[in-house]
C-alpha cells in the first residue's frame, strides 16, 4: 500500500516562486503542490497518511553539495591524526551534512599529494572504501557521491586517479593546479601564507617552489590530457578550478569542461559566463561577506549575475546560510537564490531526479524556519523518508 505524507501550512519555494501551500508526498515521490492551506482531506486509498502542519516555515528542496572537504577533516581532525574508524569519520560527516539540510552530497576527495606527504593517498583510499561499505549496509541518510579533486602537476596523481575512475557514483571530478605562481597562487607570497603553518624558512620555501615548478612542468599537461580523455570517454562532467585570466577559462571551454569552480577575479567569471559554463563559488566566501585567500568575492559575483552554484567547501552550514544571504544581502528573489543550491547542481552534475519542489520529482524536502536573519533546518526528507 502506498504511504503518504501531507505538508500544509507552509511557505513552498518552488522554481516560479515562493507560494503559500500544500506539498502531497506519496511513496518517494511529490505527487502535488497546491496553493492554500490543506483540508486535510485525500483521494488517495493508503497504508497511511501523515498531515504535517509546517507553521508556515519554509518548505525547500533538498540540497546539493557539490564540493565539500569536509569530510576529510573528519577523517583528518588534526594535521597528521588519523581517526580509528574510518567508519565513525564517515558516519559523523553525513550526520552534519543532513543537518545542515543536505540531502545529495558529493563528497571531494584529492587525488594528488602536494605538501601533505602520503596522507593524500591514505585518505583517498579510507574514503571511497569506507562510502562502499556505508553505501552496501545502507547506514547513510544522505545519498552520497563522489568528486575526485586531480592535483595535475602531481607525479602520482594518474596512480591515484585510475583505480577509481569507474566507481559507479562518480558524479564530478575537478582539474586543480595549486602550483606556486599558478591561478590561485600568481603571487608567491599567497602560497606562503596560505601555508604558514609548516613555517618555512626562505631557503626552505625556495627549494620547495622550485621542486613544484619542476614537477608541474613535467607532468601538468600530460596529466591533464589522461584525465580528460579518461573522463569524456565515460561522460563523467569535468570542473576547471582558480580560474584566474581569460586563457584558463578559454583551455577549459576547448577541452570540454562545462564548470568554473571559483574563480578568482571577476575577469574569469566573466569569460565563463560569456563561454557558458557554470560557476560555482564558495558560500563560506558569501557568509563571510569574502574571500579568505583575497580573491574575488561571491557577494559581487551574484550581483552582476555571474553565479550558478554555491559550494560549502569547508562548513556544511554555510550552504543553506549563504543562499539565504543571497537573497537577504542582495534582493536576489528567494526562488533564485536557493537554485544555487537546489535546481543549478542537478542540472549541471545531470541529476535530473531531484532539485526542485515539482510534481513528479524525488520528495527530497527540507523544513526550515529563520530565526534572526539565519536559517533553522528543522526536519529533512531524502526519497518520502524522514532523516531528521
Amino acid at each position: 500500500m502506498t504511504k503518504e505524507v501531507i505538508f500544509t501550512n507552509a511557505q513552498v519555494v518552488t522554481p516560479q516562486g515562493t507560494i503559500f501551500g500544500t506539498v502531497v508526498v506519496r511513496d518517494e515521490e511529490i505527487v502535488t503542490i497546491d496553493e492554500g492551506k490543506s483540508n486535510v482531506g485525500s483521494t488517495c486509498e493508503c497504508e497511511s497518511s501523515l498531515v504535517r502542519d509546517v507553521q508556515r516555515d519554509y518548505l525547500l528542496p533538498g540540497l546539493i553539495e557539490m564540493h565539500t572537504d569536509h569530510l576529510e577533516t573528519q577523517f583528518q581532525p588534526r594535521p597528521g591524526v588519523l581517526w580509528p574508524s574510518s567508519f565513525a569519520a564517515l558516519v559523523a560527516h553525513d550526520t552534519q551534512v543532513v543537518g545542515s539540510g543536505i540531502t545529495t552530497v558529493l563528497d571531494s576527495i584529492c587525488c594528488g599529494q602536494l605538501n601533505e606527504g602520503k596522507m593524500r593517498h591514505t585518505l583517498l583510499d579510507m574514503s571511497i572504501s569506507a562510502i562502499r561499505d556505508a553505501r552496501k549496509k545502507n547506514i547513510l541518510r544522505a545519498d552520497h557521491q563522489l568528486h575526485l579533486r586531480c592535483e595535475i602537476c602531481d607525479p602520482h596523481v594518474m596512480e591515484m586517479f585510475e583505480p577509481y575512475v569507474d566507481e559507479e557514483n562518480l558524479r564530478l571530478v575537478s582539474l586543480m593546479d595549486h602550483t606556486p605562481g599558478q591561478r590561485q597562487f600568481c603571487d608567491y607570497s599567497k602560497y606562503r601564507e596560505y601555508y604558514k603553518c609548516l613555517d618555512w624558512s626562505d631557503e626552505e620555501f625556495q627549494t620547495l617552489v622550485t621542486q613544484l615548478k619542476s614537477e608541474q612542468e613535467s607532468n601538468a599537461a600530460k596529466n591533464r590530457a589522461m584525465i580528460l580523455a579518461m573522463c569524456h570517454r565515460r561522460n563523467i562532467p569535468i570542473a576547471s578550478h582558480d580560474d584566474t585570466t581569460l586563457e584558463h577559462v578559454e583551455e577549459a571551454v576547448r577541452e570540454g569542461l562545462t564548470i568554473s569552480e571559483f574563480p578568482t577575479t571577476m575577469e574569469a567569471a566573466r569569460e565563463a559566463r560569456k563561454e557558458g559554463l557554470g560557476i560555482v563559488m564558495g558560500a563560506p566566501n558569501v557568509v563571510r561577506g569574502g574571500s579568505h585567500s583575497g580573491n574575488v568575492s561571491a557577494r559581487d559575483l551574484a550581483a552582476e549575475g555571474l553565479l550558478d552554484i554555491l559550494s560549502s567547501d569547508y562548513v556544511p552550514a554555510s550552504l543553506l546560510h549563504g543562499a539565504f544571504m543571497l537573497n537577504e544581502t542582495l534582493n536576489i528573489p528567494l526562488h533564485e537564490a536557493l537554485a544555487t543550491v537546489t535546481s543549478n547542481p542537478a542540472r549541471l552534475l545531470k541529476l535530473d531526479d531531484r532539485g526542485e519542489l515539482v510534481e513528479g520529482k524525488r520528495a527530497d524536502i527540507v523544513r526550515v524556519t529563520s530565526i534572526e536573519s539565519v536559517p533553522v533546518v528543522r526536519t529533512v526528507w531524502r526519497g518520502g523518508k524522514r532523516l531528521l
